[in-house]
């Protein structure tokens, strides 16, 4: 094992998280994280409920292993092995260009839509392979939803974006349950107060933040197991992005949550497992509160101390 590099903590959450759970007598950082996220939204009529603390013994949502990805003759992702819980929020970090998009986007087989794309090695979601031919990527898509960069709501009302998802899969049996979901929906998004008296507005009249809320909304309106997340903040102001952080710590616990994001201060705010990418390869995984303030390999520790990236 390789010896840790000495460094000086980073004054971010995790470490707050840390010494709160020194403090607490609590076993790991992350089940003071449980508490320092808050309570969650839950469907019409139910309490509020803190995530639950992390259980180290659990098995993974979503396992990769030796994940190699091509683009043409080029390689974008060498040998990429992680797994993805569903009691905790995993970020992904890295400079542009390391692969961390990438290797989100195989997650749900959306490499696919890409001609030149090939990939290899073995990604399992509750023990399947996804990559098995006789896998439905429609069914796929809708277990592992995305949020992408750049808010897209569709050219429709806000209720018929969240109304959508549910309606093509038969999740509704009648307009009432239907509207049920949809304003589930939107509540879990944190978005319900603010357009439960315009839902035939559209979609696309809200700032950006909202239509960022109303593509998570969307994305869960269909119940997924897994939520992807392409820095979904990238084009929001600090206020839209507090907003989606506390939405991400919300929905945590109730989903397994994987997010990229360029934003390290956002990567300590928001998760409890931290990867670090570059130049195709997974450098460094585990605790976020140690990624950021006590990393095993040099390459980490320069990126996170800002000497690139």
């Amino acid at each position: 094992m390789k010896e840790k590099i000495p460094l000086t903590p980073m004054p971010t959450p995790s470490a707050a998280i840390a010494a709160e759970a020194h403090e607490a007598d609590l076993t790991t950082p992350e089940d003071a994280a449980g508490i320092a996220a808050g309570p969650s939204r839950d469907s019409p009529g139910d309490e509020p409920a803190t995530p639950p603390p992390l259980d180290p013994k659990k098995a993974a949502k979503m396992r990769a292993q030796n994940v190699d990805v091509f683009y043409g003759d080029k390689q974008a992702l060498n040998g990429v092995s992680i797994d993805i819980h569903d009691d905790r929020v995993t970020a992904f970090i890295g400079p542009s260009g390391c692969g961390k998009s990438t290797f989100l986007r195989c997650l749900n087989r959306m490499n696919d839509t890409i001609p030149t794309a090939k990939v290899t090695g073995h990604i399992e979601l509750d023990g399947q392979n996804i990559n098995d031919p006789r896998m439905d990527v429609v069914q796929l898509r809708a277990r592992v939803g995305m949020v992408f960069q750049k808010p897209n709501p569709f050219p429709k009302s806000i209720f018929e974006n969240v109304a959508y998802g549910p309606r093509i899969h038969g999740l509704a049996e009648s307009k009432r349950k239907l509207e049920e979901i949809v304003e589930k929906s939107l509540k879990r998004a944190g978005l319900w107060d603010e357009v439960k008296d315009r839902l035939q507005e559209s979609g696309t009249a809200l700032s950006g933040g909202q239509q960022q809320r109303l593509c998570i909304a969307r994305a869960i309106a269909v119940d997924p197991e897994v939520i992807l997340m392409d820095e979904p903040c990238s084009a929001l102001d600090p206020i839209a992005t507090a907003k989606i952080e506390e939405l991400i710590h919300e929905l945590r616990g109730r989903y397994a949550i994987a997010i990229v994001t360029h934003n390290m201060q956002q990567a300590a705010r928001v998760s409890q497992r931290t990867a670090f990418f570059h130049l195709g390869e997974l450098v460094e995984y585990g605790k976020t509160s140690e990624i950021f303030t006590n990393p095993r390999e040099r390459r980490t520790q320069d990126y996170i101390t800002g000497r690139y990236g």
